[in-house]
């Protein structure tokens, strides 16, 4: 299932190939798929040709987590707050400052 829908993505981006709900959707499925390498690319390029499309940061900042890069992943995050902040998307920017305090060790959270 996961591959027909991936390439029904990669046909979008054929007619659309700066489309940022479409590189986000193409990183999010290599995500899935566990293709670190390809969800870093569209990331990548979301965060350098599309900056303002928040919804980037989490889910790159996530994948450095989940590589082991605290400090990039912390770095996302950060970013992500900022643009969420000048958007006025104070949910996303509450995400954000959430994966970014427990990234940086600050949720006080009794376990």
């Amino acid at each position: 299932m996961s591959s027909s829908r991936l390439s029904k993505l990669l046909e979008f981006l054929e007619s659309d190939p700066n489309d940022p709900f479409i590189l986000y959707a193409l990183a999010t499925e290599y995500n899935a798929q566990n293709d670190k390498e390809k969800a870093y690319s569209f990331y990548l390029q979301l965060t350098d040709k599309h900056p303002d499309y928040v919804g980037t940061y989490y889910h790159l900042g996530k994948l450095y987590e989940k590589d082991n890069q605290k400090d990039q992943a912390i770095s996302v995050y950060a970013k992500g707050m900022e643009v969420a902040r000048t958007k006025r998307d104070m949910h996303a920017f509450s995400e954000l400052q959430g994966a970014f305090n427990s990234a940086s060790g600050l949720d006080y959270e009794d376990e």
